[in-house]
């Protein structure tokens, strides 16, 4: 066996890493999209310098979280429409990486030509970036908030086959 025996959480680990790092996923992503806006708006470049660093740690970060997440996910149990749900933040997750990885290379070309402009088209990317966070936080909520996946009581009930 690879992994020491799992806890109450069903998970080698303390506790949950997956939310732990993903949260700094969903800040950097809102924040580089937030001063974006903000910087064209009242026409700050600085503002790009601190979005574009954002958007590149988030890049970072969101490979960590899926790292994390595939391994939980796959000890998390899913049952009844749980999986479904899971598969969907899974599928949404790779995705979010996709477009941030895109947005980071597309970015840096930009940044490349003149760190003080940003052309409002980067906009929309940054638009649906923040969109698919947001829809990527209702899935991730309902997984634990609903289903209670890796919850003491829901892994309780799974071990006594009760639920």
């Amino acid at each position: 066996m690879l992994l020491p025996p799992l806890n109450e959480h069903n998970l080698p680990w303390m506790d949950t890493i997956h939310p732990i790092v993903v949260h700094f996923v969903i800040a950097m992503g809102l924040i580089a999209f937030l001063f974006d806006v903000i910087g064209l708006a009242a026409r700050r470049p600085a503002l790009f310098e601190v979005s574009f660093w954002n958007l590149l740690l988030a890049t970072v970060a969101i490979f960590v979280a899926i790292i994390f997440g595939e391994i939980e996910a796959g000890l998390a149990n899913p049952y009844g429409a749980s999986r479904d749900l899971l598969n969907w933040h899974s599928t949404l997750g790779w995705s979010l990486a996709g477009v941030l990885s895109v947005l980071s290379a597309w970015r840096y070309v930009i940044r490349s030509r003149d760190p003080r402009q940003l052309p409002p088209v980067f906009l929309v990317g940054g638009g649906l970036l923040a969109l698919l966070i947001l829809a990527q936080m209702v899935l991730g909520s309902s997984l634990v908030w609903i289903y209670g996946l890796h919850t003491v009581p829901v892994v309780q009930a799974m071990r006594e086959a009760t639920l």
